[in-house]
């Protein structure tokens, strides 16, 4: 089955409502085995890809993921990416802000990390933490000393415009960012925190944090759909993926992001005669 990765795309001009937007989608794989020779097939050509990609040096990619928790960020991340050479591929998680962090402004921390030309950079939550957790949790927004503070929705709207600014600019210098929401259901969010319990091999994963953080479920759903509408644009846009069940999130990421590699149409550099020249002499005193 075909994945038409632009019916997950957020356009950026209309309203979103993420009680209508789909958790779980009809399979796009028939079976576990059929599952793994699709994702098979997609890491292969991603690995193909990245080393033109790493090759051409002219462009880099930026992956972004944001989920509630528990939606399968890592374990995407993971299986998508297994196949990509490590040392053209970047992957930074992002936690609370430390004291340092916390002198620059929000989008400081993550700057620093942005991938270079020829590679493909991953950011597991990113500075788009600072319009969502920092949104439900205003405590953190008066922690970070912004002078503006004292009114939130003109610190939000500035935000969102400085996010936007930022990506324009990246991505008119060569960077690809590509943006994921895993639109996990909260039924579903329960029964893996449940599993997380009572499996002893998943009870590391598990934090309290995680619980106190489901209670704020709607402050955080709305958090999301305004950060989507206005921050998904042509040049970098968000996806909203059902994530109900993880394998056919996965085929659906891989699939965009090999699309995204294609539509940059890079190719091997080409020598040119002086070079052909120069490798022609080369060879015959390697044969000498």
């Amino acid at each position: 089955m075909n994945i038409d990765a632009q019916r997950f795309r957020i356009d950026g001009e209309h309203r979103v409502r993420l009680a209508e937007l789909p958790t779980q989608v009809a399979p796009v794989y028939r079976s576990k085995q059929h599952y793994r020779e699709i994702l098979a097939r997609h890491v292969a050509k991603l690995s193909a890809r990245q080393q033109v990609l790493f090759a051409s040096n002219s462009h880099a990619i930026l992956l972004i993921f944001q989920a509630m928790d528990a939606a399968g960020k890592d374990g995407a991340i993971r299986h998508v990416m297994s196949g990509v050479n490590p040392q053209g591929c970047q992957v930074h998680s992002y936690q609370h802000p430390a004291p340092r962090e916390l002198q620059h402004d929000f989008l400081w921390r993550t700057t620093v990390d942005l991938p270079e030309r020829g590679r493909i950079g991953i950011f597991n939550r990113s500075y788009y933490e600072e319009v969502l957790i920092a949104r439900v949790h205003p405590e953190i927004l008066r922690s970070e000393g912004v002078p503006a503070a004292a009114d939130e929705e003109a610190v939000w709207r500035e935000r969102y415009r400085s996010i936007r600014n930022l990506e324009r600019h990246l991505v008119s210098n060569g960077t690809r960012i590509i943006k994921f929401f895993l639109h996990v259901s909260r039924e579903e969010q329960k029964k893996r925190l449940l599993a997380r319990i009572d499996d002893p091999k998943k009870n590391w994963k598990f934090t309290l944090s995680d619980i106190q953080e489901r209670a704020y479920w709607p402050a955080y759903m709305a958090a999301y759909e305004e950060c989507l509408a206005r921050t998904s644009t042509r040049a970098a846009p968000w996806y909203v993926v059902p994530a109900d069940d993880k394998k056919n999130a996965r085929l659906i990421v891989s699939r965009i992001v090999l699309d995204a590699l294609r539509e940059l149409g890079l190719r091997y550099p080409r020598a040119d005669a002086r070079q052909r020249e120069a490798l022609q002499a080369i060879r015959r005193r390697l044969l000498d």
